[in-house]
């Protein structure tokens, strides 16, 4: 362990805190009025506490659990396929074919880890996190043989865990604050070197905990990662390794040149968020003084404040001739909120895509023909943020997933590099892009019938069929030898 290369750790941990700590502000503000029970990027905070007492309009936070619970429909839905093994470009027809039963048997292994691993819980709270910062870091460590899944997946907040960019333009470079006792060191990482100096205070204090620092960086010749765990505290590196894959899988909504950390719908939309709650604020305010009233009272010795209760039925004594209580005059009505707030809480739905779909009211039908526009509208409008999470998100999780258990002897020993064995996306939103593909062939098809049967008789039927199976998603199990098949 070079001190050389604990001094280049240390200088670029600096370096990217010093990045991370500019987005704090920005961060809590969206955290604060969009997920609250988040916590906080700065200071203690205890599990448990309420943090929503200045919020008074919830349109914000409504919309960030539809918009996350709509991408974990789309991109990853619980209990469902979305992804699967397909045969890559370098084989040929009759390798592809003797192949893709083995690879539709591994996807449905890997899909079975997935659903019976925590990976749904940590990567809905990972879409929370990039709805309202923008990024979000999921940890995809393999657990412990002899449990259920051999996945075991941790959301890992924004404050915990320091970003760089990579040479292939991904936040491949990770520095992540953890916390850990000497035993749980010294069973985490096999072969550390502790310090004399932790030695000697974990024999004094076997249950405190020490503040450690876990960096992935790229290996020098590129081909994997090296893992450090260091203590910034004891100017030493404790544990190091090489992995071929990074534990660490960190993606965003929306990049913006020269930055490093995303932008996320509810950094478009804060201002509007802002100006909501201030509204209903100054509404419920408003209705409380309506309510309750301001009121005047002569000083006449008989009429005492601290002793009247404004209730129905009571008797508020005064002298004779006095007025006694009597309510003041309001010179307005703040009727004004009334004339925005419906048109920024529509326009905070409109930033979440809450509205694409609007609910059936007044006796109103929403038609097929209108929920398929609609559903198109929203790939569309998807559609550059599903390309980003496909390659930061999508592809790495399957292919750290097909490393482990490609590592246990689980599943047979290929490569997952695009030649030998490719991805196939399976996920709603990849389907409804598919459909536009067989939309159109089935387009082509029928106006080439139009057109006579000299036309149509060239269709090259059984590479028609076999093209609209890919695109369909059919299993292979499913499939039969169609070349000699009518159309």
């Amino acid at each position: 362990m070079s001190d050389e290369t604990y001094q280049i750790l240390l200088h670029r941990f600096h370096g990217a805190k010093s990045k991370h700590n500019l987005w704090h502000s920005l961060w809590q503000d969206c955290y604060d009025y969009a997920l609250p029970q988040r916590g906080q990027l700065t200071g203690q905070y205890a599990s448990g506490n309420r943090r929503s007492e200045r919020l008074y309009d919830a349109t914000a936070l409504d919309g960030v659990d539809q918009l996350a619970s709509l991408l974990l429909g789309n991109l990853t839905p619980p209990l469902t396929p979305w992804f699967g093994l397909k045969p890559g470009t370098d084989l040929s027809i009759d390798e592809a074919k003797a192949i893709t039963p083995t690879l539709e048997k591994t996807s449905r292994l890997m899909q079975a880890h997935f659903d019976q691993s925590n990976f749904i819980v940590e990567i809905h709270q990972c879409f929370l996190d990039l709805v309202v910062a923008g990024t979000a870091s999921l940890a995809f460590e393999e657990a412990q043989p002899g449990e259920l899944s051999a996945f075991q997946f941790t959301a890992i907040p924004l404050s915990d865990v320091v970003l760089e960019e990579g040479r292939r333009g991904k936040l491949d470079t990770v520095f992540r604050k953890v916390s850990l006792t000497l035993s749980q060191i010294l069973m985490r990482f096999k072969g550390a070197i502790i310090p004399v100096s932790i030695l000697q205070k974990g024999n004094t204090h076997p249950d405190e905990k020490f503040d450690l620092i876990e960096s992935i960086t790229e290996s020098i010749n590129g081909n994997g990662y090296l893992f450090c765990l260091f203590s910034i505290d004891y100017d030493e590196i404790i544990y190091q390794t090489d992995l071929t894959h990074s534990p660490f899988i960190n993606f965003r909504w929306m990049k913006s040149p020269g930055e490093i950390y995303g932008r996320s719908p509810i950094m478009k939309t804060l201002p509007d968020i802002k100006t909501a709650n201030k509204v209903v604020e100054l509404i419920l305010k408003n209705a409380s003084i309506s309510v309750t009233g301001i009121w005047q009272a002569e000083d006449d010795g008989v009429l005492n404040t601290a002793n009247i209760e404004l209730v129905p039925g009571a008797i508020i004594p005064k002298a004779v001739g006095s007025k006694g209580l009597t309510p003041l005059e309001m010179p307005a009505r703040f009727d004004v909120s009334q004339l925005v707030l419906q048109d920024l809480r529509n326009r905070i739905r409109h930033a979440l895509l809450v509205d694409r779909l609007p609910q059936i009211s007044n006796g109103r039908k929403i038609t097929a023909t209108e929920i398929t526009t609609r559903s198109d509208e929203m790939t569309m409008l998807l559609g550059a943020t599903f390309g980003r999470l496909q390659v930061e998100l999508l592809n790495p999780i399957i292919q750290k997933a097909y490393s482990i258990l490609r590592h246990r002897g689980a599943i047979p020993d290929l490569p997952l590099d695009g030649r030998i064995v490719s991805i196939d996306h399976r996920s709603p939103l990849a389907r409804s892009q598919s459909s536009r593909n067989v939309q159109n062939a089935l387009g082509w098809v029928q106006a080439a019938h139009s057109l006579g049967p000299e036309i149509s008789e060239k269709i090259d039927r059984s590479a028609l069929m076999a093209y609209l199976t890919e695109m369909l998603g059919v299993p292979e199990f499913l499939k039969q030898d169609l070349s000699d098949s009518p159309l």
